[in-house]
């Protein structure tokens, strides 16, 4: 009779410590490892950088300014001299996309980041204090919702002139409601967890609790309402200047372009166009990029 020699091959089990040595996936990286199988987010992702990085670089290399004007070559099509063509008093269209992008990117960044500020403290302390307090916070949210983002905007533009400055000011006290109200709820369902229990056991202040336990562990909501905020901030300065009331001159951001474009669009539409898709294509990257990060930072996706 013929035996398999397999069946009475020794079962071999793992020690504890070998078990213990194996690799383990943390949330970071099997977040990244979600993002990275979204195609259309990290093509979204690499587009950013690149208009960024093109953003910082791009005007230094170029040996014209984008005030610099040749009244010789005003409203010139796209050429192999002037990528972009040129407006109406000669100035060179590619650099001032260049330039607009820094301005229109900044006020995205900084806007945010204003938000992000103010939405956070303002949230996490309604939330995490609860009761009569966080009625009384959040009825002012409630209030302040029911006024229209645009029309909070402009009045608070009229208030402080337009300027770089105001705007990033005006910009940032606007857009912070949205991200209070996404924290608030966060902390609401966060501040009962086992680990906030042990950590008042031993004695932790409610501040240390707010910011060390409670903010951290609510990042994802955080960072996708911010990645979010960043291109609804650029497409509202871009209203702002398209209605005058944006960054002053020579300053070019690509409201200011897009604006002067359409003075000119039956002429010369491409003064209009440049502009224009560098407005789409940025708010797409920021969209799609928010909303692979919506699906890679869900827990319950998690495998």
């Amino acid at each position: 009779m013929h035996l398999n020699s397999e069946l009475f091959e020794p079962i071999v089990h793992s020690s504890p410590a070998e078990t213990s040595t194996r690799p383990g996936t943390t949330y970071r990286q099997d977040a990244w490892r979600r993002l990275k199988k979204n195609k259309l987010a990290m093509i979204s992702l690499y587009t950013i950088a690149f208009i960024i990085l093109v953003a910082v670089v791009g005007p230094w290399l170029s040996t014209v300014s984008y005030s610099d004007q040749n009244l010789s070559e005003t409203n010139r099509p796209p050429s192999a001299g002037h990528w972009f063509g040129t407006d109406n008093l000669g100035r060179d269209l590619f650099i001032r996309v260049l330039y607009g992008a820094r301005i229109s990117l900044a006020i995205g960044f900084v806007a945010s980041l204003l938000n992000l500020t103010i939405g956070v403290v303002y949230g996490g302390i309604a939330g995490f204090l609860g009761g009569r307090v966080d009625r009384i916070m959040m009825n002012i949210v409630d209030i302040l919702y029911g006024i229209p983002v645009l029309l909070y905007v402009i009045l608070l533009m009229v208030i402080l002139k337009p300027g770089l400055t105001n705007i990033f000011i005006a910009l940032g006290i606007a857009y912070w409601l949205g991200m209070a109200r996404i924290v608030r709820g966060q902390i609401l369902s966060l501040k009962e967890q086992e680990y906030v229990l042990a950590a008042r056991t031993i004695g932790a202040s409610n501040w240390r609790i707010l910011f060390r336990h409670l903010i951290p562990n609510s990042m994802g909501p955080i960072i996708i309402t911010m990645t979010l905020a960043i291109p609804e901030a650029i497409f509202t300065e871009a209203f702002l200047s398209f209605i005058g009331l944006g960054v002053a001159a020579p300053m070019a951001s690509w409201g200011v372009l897009a604006s002067e474009g359409v003075t000119s669009l039956r002429s010369y539409p491409f003064q209009l166009f440049f502009p224009a898709m560098a407005i789409s294509i940025t708010m797409l990257a920021f969209n799609f990029l928010g909303d692979g990060l919506r699906d890679a930072l869900d827990p319950r996706v998690r495998r």
